[in-house]
């Protein structure tokens, strides 16, 4: 009777096993991780970006989802224009998605508590045993990690060498300066003549390399506080204005028509303008939307280098009233260190951050690829020279984007001088971080 009994219950500890092994998902380190008990997980996913790129994340969506049959992802997106406003909207509501990208304003969103802390997942459903380090350390705030870089690249000058023919211009090289800058973009406006420009405004976007040039930079996250003062920046409005009035640089009229970030409206895209500043990861985009060769070369550089960093382009994080934290860490990690998912979304989002998925793009590379990851190891190659922070934007960055691009704009346009419109826009962003503090 013992006997049938130790059988009976041998019999029912396997059969409970079998069970639970059937619902079992593989761990990040290869081993396995248990599911949310095999019932059906939705994740709510949502990024940024074009058409192709929702294509190409959809994509991966679907790849995960057959390896994790439980686990259904749900994609959205939107331009980058607006956003955030969209996931500001849905985080004030309570019903933000469970995974969502992030750039340099990650601060922002930590200082607020909307994320989650992903330490718990590390070694488990999430493995960054291959990630770089700078990686890490840019989504860990307070020693907590908070955000999982998707991508890397670094910033630089795209260059339409086929304008530059047309010109008979020299194409720039690295280590040239920003009189070198101003002086070609001037050249190449004089040559091609009217309906062409040299290069298109980046005074924003360009604004903090610029005080890193000089030793400044936009916001010192170690002191939490600005990192500059006003005078640091008059100089960086008046050069660009300068250049506004030489006819040079992409009228406020056609920046906002056709803004450089919208690969399908830029102006680089359809060969009228031969420079702008760009993450190193947007050539593919750019490249695929004309017949003109594109290369990449370094912004050029100040009293103190060139200012720019290999960093993060975006990231990944969970928001703190997930309902799946397991899950998005896993989806997180299939996104950074899965083949199959790496050879789907390529340098999309910059190149990747692991060394493995790295060295398996590169393999196969196509033409324009080359380009990026050979500029991306010049820009490595040149910080360990000059080492260069890597900085986050300041608290309330939308605001002080919308304030900083209203600022060209009142200059461009004539409302206000230099002097009042530096003026009013430092006092402004003073507003802005001290609201956000």
């Amino acid at each position: 009777m013992k006997k049938g009994l130790l059988v009976s219950t041998l019999a029912a500890l396997v059969a409970v096993t079998a069970a639970c092994g059937g619902n079992t998902a593989q761990n990040a380190d290869g081993g396995k991780s248990q599911g949310d008990g095999g019932k059906q997980v939705t994740l709510r996913v949502m990024w940024w970006g074009d058409q192709k790129r929702a294509d190409k994340t959809n994509e991966v969506f679907r790849k995960f989802e057959e390896k994790y049959p439980n686990i259904k992802v749900e994609g959205e997106f939107s331009p980058a224009s607006g956003y955030f406003d969209k996931l500001n909207t849905q985080l004030a509501s309570g019903t933000a998605p469970d995974i969502f990208f992030l750039g340099g304003n990650v601060v922002d969103y930590a200082n607020k508590g909307v994320l989650l802390e992903l330490d718990p997942y590390v070694g488990k459903e999430l493995n960054l045993s291959d990630m770089d380090k700078s990686m890490i350390d840019y989504g860990t705030f307070k020693g907590k990690l908070l955000h999982v870089s998707a991508g890397a690249n670094a910033r630089g000058i795209v260059v339409n060498t086929t304008l530059f023919e047309k010109a008979g211009i020299p194409v720039p090289k690295d280590g040239w300066t920003w009189d070198d800058f101003a002086q070609t973009s001037k050249a190449v406006a004089d040559k091609l003549g009217q309906g062409y420009y040299g290069t298109y405004d980046f005074t924003v976007d360009g604004m903090d390399i610029a005080l890193k040039q000089n030793g400044k930079q936009l916001y010192d996250m170690e002191k939490g506080t600005l990192g500059f003062e006003q005078k640091d920046v008059i100089g960086w409005f008046n050069f660009w204005d300068k250049m506004r009035k030489d006819g040079s640089v992409v009228t406020p009229e056609l920046q906002v028509s056709n803004p450089p970030e919208d690969t399908g409206k830029s102006l680089i895209s359809t060969g009228k303008v031969a420079m702008s500043l760009i993450a190193s990861n947007q050539l593919v985009g750019y490249q695929n939307m004309t017949k003109d060769k594109l290369t990449l070369v370094q912004v050029p550089r100040g009293p103190k280098g060139s200012g720019v960093a290999f960093e993060s382009s975006q990231g990944m994080s969970v928001y703190a009233k997930s309902q799946h934290p397991k899950e998005a860490a896993m989806l997180i990690n299939f996104f950074i260190n899965d083949p199959e998912a790496a050879k789907i979304l390529g340098n999309d989002r910059g190149v990747p951050v692991t060394t493995a998925m790295r060295d398996l793009l590169k393999k196969d590379a196509s033409p324009v690829d080359q380009i990026i990851y050979d500029y991306c190891n010049r820009v490595s190659e040149a910080i360990k020279k000059e080492p260069v922070k890597v900085s986050y934007n300041p608290p309330g960055f939308t605001e002080y984007k919308k304030l900083a691009d209203k600022t060209v704009q009142e200059i461009g346009f004539g409302k206000k001088d230099v002097q009042t419109a530096v003026t009013d826009f430092y006092n402004g962003i003073q507003q802005i971080f001290k609201n956000n503090q």
